[in-house]
Formats: C-alpha cells, structure tokens, sequence
C-alpha cells in the first residue's frame, strides 16, 4: 500500500507485484556481512526487490553487487533499489540469468530462496499467498527445491574461499545441509532467536567451523 517496506533501518521500493521482504531475513543480512570485505563480489540470488543486497551495501559500500531473480517485475523493482548502491540486477533463471564471466569469481551468494513447502502456501497469511507472486513463495514439496538448484552449482560460480547463504526453516536445516554436503561444501548453521530466522552456510571444504548461534535470541 505504502509502495516501500522498512529492511535493516532502509526504505526499500517494493512494488504491488513483488514479494515484501520480511524482518526475519535482515539476520540473513548480518550473517553475509560477516563475510562480505571491501572489494567482495557478492551475488543476491533470488533477490526480489533487492533488499538483501541493498542492506549489504549498506553496511559495505565498496561490495561489487549483482542480483538475480526469474520475475521481470522483481527485477524491475530491484534496480531502482540497486541502482543508488552502483548494484545491477539480472533476469532469468538462478545462475543463468548471470554473465558467463562472473563464473569462478563470486565471493559471497546470498540467497532468500522460496522455501515454503508447496502444501503449506495454503496455511499461509491472505496478504502474502493472495497478493505475493507464487514463484516467490513456492519451495517444491519440501520446500527445498531451489536450495538444491543453487547449490548443484555453486562451487562452479563461487570464487576460492566463497560463501553461499541460504535462509531456510529450521525444520529444514538436516535437509539443507545434507544438500550442501552433497556438493562438496561443508556447512555451517547461523540461529537466531529474536528473528526466528535460520540461515544454512555452504564454505570451501578446507574450512570446517561448526554450527553456532549468532544474535541474542
């Protein structure tokens, strides 16, 4: 109604078509900073109106930032919101809406994925399920379908040492990190509390930290 949305203390555009980005996910926010550096080439992969990757320039401006997203209205939207950042958003599907030459070279992906089991969109809020586009909400029947789509692939797209940042339900965390696993990647589980938020880390398998609790909760 108000055509923004408060995210991590910004006003971010968000148009009528466009997934609303909630406050659970600004912890998926204070996870990648704390992996983000000057210089970062960091990637908002299902990225909506851009509000994750907005919110990561705002706390370091000097990323390089990309996002991504299959709905031409989200994309839309996220340019207006990227463009004040010097951030450019893409069309298309996950990694292929990319340019062949970010491949191997992404240091941090970030991704507010659809992980709504699809049996469960039915239980949801009207607001979101009668006003919120589908393919925003829709995670498959576990809900976990494109969390294993984004990582079949990441080790191909993530730089040496990258990160891929994946929000989930903590109902879902054995699932995604098994999925994670089974690419490779050793994982790593963020939990908080206070924003009932979980967030699944997928790193580089010479790195092997353990599952931990960030934030008061």
């Amino acid at each position: 109604m108000l055509g923004w949305a408060e995210f991590c203390g910004l006003r971010i555009s968000v148009d009528a078509d466009v997934f609303v980005p909630r406050r659970r996910t600004e912890f998926l926010v204070h996870c990648a900073a704390e992996v983000v550096a000057p210089g970062s080439f960091v990637v908002d992969m299902c990225c909506g109106c851009g509000a994750v990757g907005a919110a990561l320039a705002a706390a370091e401006p000097a990323i390089r930032l990309h996002a991504a997203d299959v709905d031409p209205a989200a994309v839309r939207c996220a340019r207006r919101n990227l463009e004040r950042c010097g951030g450019d958003a893409h069309c298309g599907d996950l990694y292929a809406a990319l340019p062949d030459t970010m491949r191997g070279r992404i240091d941090v992906i970030v991704a507010n994925a659809p992980y709504v089991p699809t049996e469960a969109i039915a239980t949801m809020p009207s607001e979101a399920r009668l006003h919120e586009p589908r393919v925003a909400l829709d995670g498959g029947a576990d809900g976990l379908d494109m969390h294993r789509r984004l990582a079949v692939s990441a080790s191909e797209w993530l730089a040496p040492g990258g990160h891929l940042l994946m929000e989930a339900g903590l109902r879902q965390v054995e699932a995604a990190t098994g999925i994670l696993a089974a690419e490779g990647l050793t994982t790593v589980v963020h939990r908080s509390d206070e924003f009932d938020a979980t967030v699944v880390v997928g790193v580089p398998r010479r790195s092997r930290p353990e599952c931990k609790e960030i934030g008061r909760g």
